[in-house]
C-alpha cells in the first residue's frame, strides 16, 4: 500500500520544518520506503507497520503542539509491489520523459 502522509502542527507560527525534520527522522529509521515531496511524505509497506510509523510521527508532533492536523490518503493494490517507484515510471513511460 502507497500512504500519503502530511502533519501540520498547528500554533507554532509560520515554519513548520523543524517539527516535520523530527518526523522524517523517524520515518527513516524506521526502514519503511519513503518519499518525500515539497507538501508531504508517500510510504509503502504492509497496513500495520504503516499505521504505526504514522501513529508515531503524529504522536512525535503532538507533544509540542496544542493541536496537530494529520491526513492521509490511501492508495491499496493487490498484489503490487515497489509502487513508489513503479507508479513514477509508468507515468514517465507515458509521457515520453523522466519527470522531475
Amino acid at each position: 500500500m502507497v500512504v500519503d502522509l502530511s502533519i501540520l502542527p498547528i500554533g507554532q507560527g509560520v515554519s513548520i520544518s523543524p517539527e516535520i525534520a523530527k518526523v522524517i527522522k523517524i520515518i527513516d529509521a524506521s526502514g519503511i520506503p519513503y518519499t518525500v515531496t515539497p507538501m508531504g511524505t508517500c510510504l509503502e509497506g504492509g497496513w500495520d507497520p504503516v499505521m504505526q510509523l504514522i501513529k508515531r510521527c503524529h504522536e512525535e508532533v503532538f507533544k509540542n503542539s496544542e493541536r496537530v492536523y494529520t491526513k492521509i490518503t490511501i492508495d491499496d493494490r493487490k498484489g503490487k509491489t515497489n509502487r513508489l517507484r513503479g507508479k513514477v515510471a509508468s507515468l514517465e513511460a507515458k509521457v515520453g520523459k523522466k519527470l522531475p
